[in-house]
C-alpha cells in the first residue's frame, strides 16, 4: 500500500499534466470551450426541473422559493455527477489505456488518479457556476457551505474505491462494465436526487438507508438548499474507506497480471 502511494506521489507531475492534456484534447476546436464542462449537467437539471416542477407540480415543503426545486436538483446532481463520472470512467480505465500500459513502464495507479483529477476539475467548475448563480435565485452562502469540501472528498473517496475495485476486476471479467452501467441507472433513482426524502414511504426508507450515497446527496441538499449542516456522514465515510482499502488490495495483487490479459 505504501509503495503505491509513494509511486503516485513521485508521478504527481505526470498526473497533473495528463489531466491538463485531457481537457485540452476534449476542448480542442470547441467554440464554447470550458462551458461544455457545465452545460451537460445543467441541461439535465433543466429537463428535470421543467418536467417535475411544471408538469407534476413538484414543490419542496418548508422552502418559500419558486426556484427551490431547481436548486434542489442542481445540488443533488452536483454530488451524483461527481460520483457517477468517477465510477463509470474507472470501470474501463485500464482497458481504455491498454495500449499505453503495454508500451510504457509507469505506475498503473496513476491512471485512476488522472480520472479522479479530471472529474474533480469538472465538478469544481460546475460548483463555481452554481455558487455564482445562487444569489440570482435568492439563495446566499453561509458558514455551512464549508461542509462542501468535506462532502466532495467523501464522495470522491467512495467513488474511487468502488470504481477502482470494479475497474480492476473488469480487466478479467468484461461483463462488469456493462453491469455497472445498469446498476448506476437504478442507483440514481434509489437516491433522493429528484425527489425529497419525505415523500418516500417509511418501508422503503429502510432500503434507502443502506445507500452510502444518500447521506452525501442529502448533505449537498442541506447545505445548498436549506442552509443547514449535513446529516451524519460516518456511514458513508467508513464505507468509502472500506472500499478504498479493498480496491487497493485487489489492485495491488492483480496489477502484475493486467498487461498479459489486456
Amino acid at each position: 500500500m505504501a509503495s503505491l502511494l509513494k509511486s503516485a506521489w513521485q508521478y504527481r507531475g505526470f498526473v497533473a499534466t495528463s489531466v491538463a492534456n485531457e481537457f485540452k484534447t476534449r476542448l480542442a476546436r470547441s467554440k464554447f470551450g470550458t462551458a461544455w464542462l457545465v452545460l451537460h449537467p445543467l441541461a439535465q437539471v433543466l429537463i428535470f426541473a421543467l418536467v417535475l416542477t411544471n408538469v407534476l407540480a413538484a414543490r419542496l415543503p418548508g422552502v418559500d422559493n419558486k426556484f427551490a426545486y431547481a436548486i434542489y436538483l442542481l445540488s443533488g446532481i452536483l454530488c451524483w455527477s461527481l460520483f457517477n463520472e468517477i465510477v463509470q470512467r474507472l470501470v474501463t480505465v485500464f482497458i481504455d489505456n491498454g495500449s499505453l500500459l503495454k508500451k510504457i513502464q509507469f505506475p498503473r495507479i496513476t491512471l485512476p488518479l488522472v480520472v479522479v483529477g479530471s472529474a474533480m476539475v469538472s465538478n469544481l467548475a460546475l460548483l463555481g457556476v452554481i455558487l455564482l448563480g445562487l444569489p440570482a435565485f435568492g439563495v446566499y452562502p453561509n458558514l455551512n457551505y464549508l461542509w462542501l469540501p468535506v462532502l466532495m472528498l467523501i464522495t470522491v473517496a467512495l467513488a474511487t474505491g468502488i470504481g477502482l475495485l470494479l475497474g480492476t476486476l473488469n480487466v478479467f471479467v468484461r461483463d462488469i462494465a456493462q453491469a455497472t452501467m445498469v446498476v448506476l441507472q437504478f442507483w440514481f433513482w434509489v437516491t433522493p436526487i429528484v425527489y425529497p426524502i419525505n415523500v418516500v414511504p417509511e418501508a422503503f426508507k429502510v432500503t434507502l438507508s443502506l445507500n452510502p450515497v444518500m447521506p452525501l446527496v442529502m448533505g449537498y441538499h442541506n447545505v445548498i438548499v436549506f442552509g443547514t449542516a449535513p446529516p451524519a456522514l460516518w456511514g458513508s465515510l467508513i464505507t468509502a474507506l472500506v472500499f478504498l482499502a479493498l480496491a487497493m488490495v485487489v489492485f495491488r495483487r492483480a496489477s502484475s497480471e493486467m498487461v498479459d490479459v489486456l
